[in-house]
């Protein structure tokens, strides 16, 4: 089979395509046989070798695919040969075949395609987890997505809307992104570009608000516009670190902790993977359960074969990729 291989952490363009024996799986494992797998940004710190978590090498990059179980280890129960599941891992999904251990693997409603399936795992996971287990989100709670364009934050805004959140802001930067934040939910958006943005963006979101502020930030962007997120939110708001994509790591001011009594928490989503590996399936169970009804629509840019995997994350890290890129196999 072919997979993408990562033999030293390096630019992008280093990892190839190559010819690799076909898997076998073992105790509590299962072979799966992928036909779409999910490019996300931490795929790209992964192969560079910036990432919190290193693969040894030689690896497969890819967190998230969807595709057929082709064949079941010993010990395996919950699973069949032919089931139609997505996959969610710490790496390998950027390959033809990937092997697992069962509890990563979920099965598909009938009727979803597999790009849609691996569309809607690793960025609607972390977003349901930061919405829902580490904001404490409520109907009606007033919500600001930073990065709305993105593929976390458009997961976050259409997840939002569909669990109950009144009004949600889209922090973005240019009016394309703003189209896009807008057609995953967004009532308002805010151009992060802004002048003098510590006092702007909390202007701009009292203006949506009607004086109040947010009851919640998801911020997977960090850097300046997280330090000024802090001051939108209103009393009692939480605000969810996820990621740094602006490239620089926030100092929290304690202060505005106190004085307003915020919270400010983080989300690393693969420890609840291994750590709670029955709190993922109920997650990604309810998440299915939002696009068979209507509710979620993952924004799909593009669908390119596995041989493009380094074009397609040079669109991703350019910033040109205007909704989720899957690789299909």
């Amino acid at each position: 089979m072919k997979a993408v291989l990562v033999r030293r952490f390096a630019p992008i363009e280093e990892a190839a395509i190559e010819d690799v024996a076909s898997l076998v799986p073992g105790k509590g494992e299962v072979v799966v046989d992928l036909h779409a797998a999910e490019v996300n940004f931490p795929d790209i710190l992964v192969m560079e070798g910036n990432y919190q978590k290193k693969p040894p090498l030689p690896f497969s990059p890819g967190k998230a695919g969807a595709g057929v179980v082709s064949a079941v280890g010993e010990g395996v129960t919950k699973l069949s040969i032919g089931d139609r599941v997505a996959v969610q891992v710490e790496y390998g999904a950027y390959a033809e075949q990937l092997c697992t251990t069962a509890v990563n693997c979920f099965k598909m409603p009938v009727a979803m395609p597999f790009e849609v399936a691996a569309a809607l795992s690793l960025v609607y996971q972390t977003a349901h987890f930061a919405l829902v287990e580490r904001a404490h989100m409520q109907p009606g709670d007033r919500v600001m997505v930073l990065g709305a364009s993105g593929g976390v934050g458009s997961a976050a805004v259409q997840l939002a809307k569909a669990l109950g959140a009144g009004t949600v802001i889209g922090g973005v930067k240019g009016a394309r992104n703003a189209e896009l934040a807008r057609a995953a939910g967004c009532d308002e958006t805010v151009d992060l570009d802004m002048d003098n943005l510590r006092d702007g963006l909390r202007d701009a979101v009292h203006l949506a608000t009607d004086g109040y502020g947010v009851n919640v930030v998801i911020d997977p962007v960090g850097g300046a516009v997280t330090e000024a997120a802090l001051r939108a939110l209103d009393w009692r708001g939480r605000l969810v670190v996820i990621g740094f994509a602006a490239g620089s790591i926030p100092t929290i001011k304690a202060n505005y902790l106190l004085v307003k009594n915020i919270a400010v928490t983080g989300l690393q989503w693969s420890d609840y993977r291994e750590r709670a590996p029955d709190w993922i399936e109920r997650v990604q169970l309810e998440i299915f359960d939002l696009w068979s009804s209507g509710r979620l629509a993952p924004q799909i840019a593009d669908s390119m074969p596995l041989a493009q995997f380094a074009e397609a994350l040079n669109r991703l890290k350019s910033g040109s990729a205007h909704g989720k890129i899957i690789l299909v196999s």
